[in-house]
């Protein structure tokens, strides 16, 4: 049996993936959260719960209305961001100008509440969630078997993040949305409808939050937790990306993925810590993050 360090190269090529997945899940949270943070200016601690929410969406929508499960993946982001369009006309817009204290103090009210409404509902045991039958089993790469639901949860997030790079970066919408941010008033002189812009920025962070949601519910158990257990891991992928990067987030977020995945074969006791260390060590020489821009 082929190894590398001692360890069967079936075992190591595995979490490799393992870490692409959970990568990729990183990578369009963080991405989420770095277009809210970068145009809005809020540190959005509902951000997993909302990632939750997508998930129960698109399962509800499954379970009651037979909704296959690929109009989910359309459906449930879009009820998410539209949900996130209410709060933030609703609550956020008032934070703007205040400290970022008050956006991330309101966030986590809001993740509570939302949490505790699904808990209420359907408890904290978990829900199944089935792999759709288009893209159930694996493809046989012979050193090992390659799940097609990894496979297409990861081809999906990447492909939504760098669609989502190239207009913030790279489209005159990218540009307005960038001088809404850094000059509204001036941005607004010129006839672009700042509040608006604002208003849907958000709606789409929160969306790629509902997005991942439904990416992630075939992988494990659908429960109300799910946004909890994951969402101080992201927190550190952004910080070591830099706050409103939006290149950082997805870079940082697939390689701390497969960093992670790789931790477990080598010292699996360091797994669950390895990205807080990284983030320590980045934070004591480039306080920006490693995409952050010095202000």
């Amino acid at each position: 049996m082929t190894s590398l360090f001692g360890i069967p190269i079936q075992a190591l090529t595995g979490q490799v993936i393992l870490g692409l997945v959970n990568g990729s899940f990183y990578a369009i949270l963080s991405l989420g959260l770095a277009v809210i943070f970068g145009m809005l200016n809020i540190i959005n601690f509902a951000h997993g719960a909302l990632f939750m929410m997508g998930a129960f969406v698109a399962w509800m929508g499954m379970e009651y209305l037979g909704i296959s499960y690929w109009w989910s993946l359309l459906t449930a982001p879009l009820l998410v961001g539209l949900f996130g369009i209410a709060i933030e006309r609703s609550l956020l817009q008032w934070l703007y100008k205040l400290d970022h204290l008050y956006g991330l103090l309101l966030t986590f009210g809001l993740a509570l509440i939302i949490e505790g409404f699904f808990r209420h509902l359907y408890g904290v045991s978990g829900q199944p969630f089935s792999v759709p039958d288009e893209i159930a089993g694996g493809i046989n790469l012979g050193f090992m078997f390659l799940p097609k639901y990894r496979l297409w949860v990861v081809v999906s997030s990447l492909t939504v993040c760098l669609l989502t790079w190239f207009v913030i970066e790279r489209t005159r919408l990218g540009a307005y949305l960038r001088a809404a941010t850094e000059n509204p008033k001036i941005t607004q002189a010129f006839g672009i409808n700042v509040p608006v812009m604002v208003m849907l920025t958000y709606g789409f962070g929160v969306g790629l939050a509902g997005f991942a949601g439904v990416l992630a519910a075939p992988t494990g158990q659908l429960s109300p937790l799910m946004g909890s257990n994951l969402i101080i891991t992201v927190f550190a992928v952004v910080v070591i990306g830099g706050m409103g990067s939006i290149l950082g987030a997805i870079v940082t977020g697939v390689s701390l993925g497969v960093v992670e995945g790789l931790t477990k074969v080598f010292y699996p006791e360091a797994s669950a810590t390895v990205v807080f260390v990284i983030m320590a060590i980045v934070l004591m020489f480039r306080p920006t993050g490693l995409f952050g821009k010095e202000k």
